[in-house]
């Protein structure tokens, strides 16, 4: 990587610039950077009141996959409350691998806001964690927020092909008789990539729908 320590006050103050070029400029800079110089300036910066840093400061931190880094996202984790930061953190976190994924599921516990767990959710189903992601799509199934319980339906979409099919169709199953038609329409979504014989039961019913939106997915699905 390249060394450049004596370019570090300069790219420590553009990091906290108020135009927002700079920033990003200062944060690529700062990737290419050794981890040993980058991640006390990182350190540094998620020490800041003004959350936007605290923020920048977990993006930079992905870019640096050594155990400080780790750490430090952890102590952040432990102790963030704004909604923002801690999506990032999220993402962040999850590119230090499998050890993450515990993290994970303790900020989406922690947190109720619909950022946050909606960014948890699409993180979990880009993975092969089929036991996280249920637990997390699951969950989100009680959401009071639509947006956070539709991100959920959709999961189960990844389900399929996991030992957690049966559970998942039941879940499925039962949204898909909801009072609310915009779970039911999900529900047809969710049933993309079902193979078990019940699943083109439940399409079929839905095709008659009363709501032209569950309809029109089910028959697409089917197609």
């Amino acid at each position: 990587m390249n060394d450049r320590p004596n370019n570090l006050p300069e790219i420590e103050m553009q990091l906290r610039s108020f135009a927002l070029n700079e920033r990003v400029m200062a944060l690529n800079q700062l990737a290419k950077l050794d981890s040993s110089l980058a991640v006390p300036v990182l350190e540094r910066l998620a020490a800041e009141t003004d959350f936007m840093f605290r923020r920048l400061a977990v993006m930079g931190l992905a870019n640096h996959p050594v155990e400080s880094a780790f750490v430090l996202l952890q102590e952040l984790i432990d102790r963030e409350s704004d909604h923002s930061v801690l999506a990032e953190a999220a993402n962040s976190i999850f590119e230090f691998g499998d050890r993450s994924i515990p993290i994970l599921l303790s900020i989406f516990e922690r947190s109720s806001h619909w950022l946050v767990r909606q960014t948890i959710i699409s993180i979990l189903a880009e993975t092969d964690h089929y036991d996280a992601l249920f637990q997390v799509a699951t969950e989100a199934l009680q959401d009071e927020t639509q947006t956070v319980k539709e991100a959920g339906i959709l999961a189960m979409a990844r389900i399929w092909r996991s030992s957690l099919a049966q559970p998942a169709f039941e879940l499925i199953k039962a949204l898909a008789a909801d009072e609310f038609w915009r779970n039911r329409w999900r529900a047809a979504i969710a049933l993309s990539g079902c193979t078990l014989p019940e699943s083109r039961e439940l399409l079929a019913k839905l095709q008659t729908d009363e709501n032209y939106r569950v309809v029109a997915a089910a028959l697409e699905v089917m197609a």
